[in-house]
Order: C-alpha cells, then structure tokens, then sequence
C-alpha cells in the first residue's frame, strides 16, 4: 500500500499545477453534494497520501496486530503476510474477499480472526494455483503476531497451529458452501485501461501512473469489506475513477455534466455518478482506517 501511496510523489508538481487550474474553474461549475461531503474535498487524495508519508517518519518498523482494535487492522496483516510469503497479488486480493465473505456470514466476536484470515490466505493459494508450504504460513504468521520470536520447531505448538489452520480452512469452506470462485474486478480494469490508453493518447497517459495507481487503489481496496457490496465492473470503474481524478485527467469527447456522456458509460451502461462517487469514499476511507491504525501504533510507542 505504501508503494502504491508514494506513487503521486514523482509526479507532485504536475499534479499541483493541475489541481490549482481545476480550482480556478470550479467557482464557474456545479459542486456535486454527496450525502453532505463536499466532492471537491472528497476527491482531494493528495492530500490524504502526503499525511501518509508523514506518518512514514512516526510509524514503527512494524505493527502490533494483537495490541491494536482499529478497523483495518486484521486485512493489513493479511496484506503483510502475502507479502512476506511472496504471493501474488490475485492470491492476496482472493484471500481478503474469503476473508470478507467469511464474516459477511458469521459474527467476528466468534471467532479468531487471524486465524480465519490466515486459513483464508492458505485457501487462496490453492485456489491461485500459487503454491506455498503450510509451515511457512504458520512461521510468518506466528512471527507476525508474535514479534522477534523464532520459527516454531516441530513441536506441540506448531501442530497445534497448522492444524488450526487446517480446521479453520474446513470451517471457511463449509460457512461458504463450497463456493469458492468469483470473479475479480483486476480483469475488467486491465481491459479499460488498455482502451483508455489510446482513448486520451499516449502523450496524456504517459504523464501519470494512470495504470499503476488504479491498480494500486482495487488492490487497497480489498482491505475494505464494501468490496463485497458492488459489482465487479463497478469496482473497476470506480478504481480508474479515482486514478484520473486524483492527476485531473479528462477523458477526451466526455461531459462530466450529463450523466449519459461519461466515459464510463461506454464499458458499463448501468454505471452512475452516484455509484462512482460511493466506491470512491469507499476507497478513500480504507486510507483514513489505515491513519488511524498508524495513530494508534504510534500512541502506543511513545507510550
């Protein structure tokens, strides 16, 4: 997530240029209003990535997942253990949406939830094909939630935790019915930027990380269990959204005034304003959750 926020950083002095004009003209357009946000400020992404990056400075060298009750706070460790056991970014992204499904189901007081979300990275792997060793599951995320301890030998402890793992992976499937496949929004995404890319041409869309950033916000996205409340496409499209907003990019031969002259029309009919800008709060409140546990985790240190 940190990659994907430190994007902007390269491109600060273009993206303010832009941002200045756009809000020279703003007092001549309509300010859209949404459920009592101002849309101006809503969208104002680069201003939420730059106290990030500050926060880089006050942050720890690592969470204390058990320490800390924040929302976010189990998907993060999810996140950092894909990573750290070198998965796909599909088999991260599969693992959080069983995660979400999981609990959309059963109540989260009832059960462990690292565990489910460790089990829920296991059955990802499976489900990806991308293939990992249960007991490097079980040593990263017990090192995770156990920090500076050593890798388990094994002993009583470590099979206690792989075959809590293993029944946890049981108990997932069952609470799903076995319903395991579902599609993914990185597709779709992937096909509108391709048509994007020559929709605005090459010289505008080689002027920002257009592709990277959106792909880094559906990606960041999966933290959130809003996820599950839209569409696929939808989740694409507002993804993409949020990407040439952040960088004032418009879409040649688009009105952004008359609903039925947006470009996203052209890939999804059924898409709405009012649909976009819900996924887009949606995204931005994964990153207000994520300073949040920051705030938390500093508080704690200087504690």
């Amino acid at each position: 997530m940190e990659k994907a926020l430190s994007s902007t950083e390269n491109v600060r002095s273009r993206v303010t240029t832009v941002s200045q004009r756009q809000q020279s003209e703003s007092n001549k357009q309509q300010k859209f209003i949404f459920r009592g946000i101002d849309m101006e400020n809503l969208i104002d992404v680069l201003s939420l990535q730059t106290r990030v990056q500050e926060n880089k400075s006050k942050r720890s060298n690592f969470t204390n997942y058990r320490e800390i009750d924040k929302i976010g706070i189990v998907p993060r460790f999810l996140f950092e253990s894909a990573i750290k056991l070198e998965l796909t970014s599909l088999t991260s992204a599969s693992a959080a949406i069983i995660y979400h499904r999981f609990f959309k189901e059963a109540s989260p007081s009832h059960y462990d939830k690292f565990l489910i979300a460790t089990s829920s990275l296991y059955i990802a792997t499976k489900i990806k094909d991308d293939p990992v060793n249960i007991r490097d599951v079980v040593n990263v995320t017990h090192n995770l939630l156990n920090r500076n301890a050593a890798p388990l030998d094994l002993g009583e402890e470590y099979w206690s935790r792989r075959d809590a793992i293993v029944q946890a992976e049981l108990l997932i499937t069952r609470m799903l019915k076995f319903n395991l496949c579902f599609e993914q929004p990185h597709k779709f995404l992937l096909c509108y930027l391709r048509t994007l890319q020559d929709w605005v041409g090459s010289s505008v869309w080689n002027s920002a990380p257009i592709a990277k950033v959106a792909m880094s916000f559906l990606q960041d996205f999966h933290h959130s269990p809003k996820i599950l409340d839209y569409k696929v496409t939808h989740v694409a499209i507002g993804c993409l959204s949020l990407a040439l907003q952040t960088y004032g990019i418009q879409v040649p031969l688009t009105n952004e005034s008359s609903e039925s002259s947006m470009w996203y029309t052209s890939f999804v009919p059924e898409m709405n304003k009012k649909k976009q800008w819900q996924i887009i709060e949606d995204i931005i409140e994964v990153y207000n959750n994520e300073l949040e546990i920051d705030k938390c985790q500093f508080s704690k240190n200087i504690s």
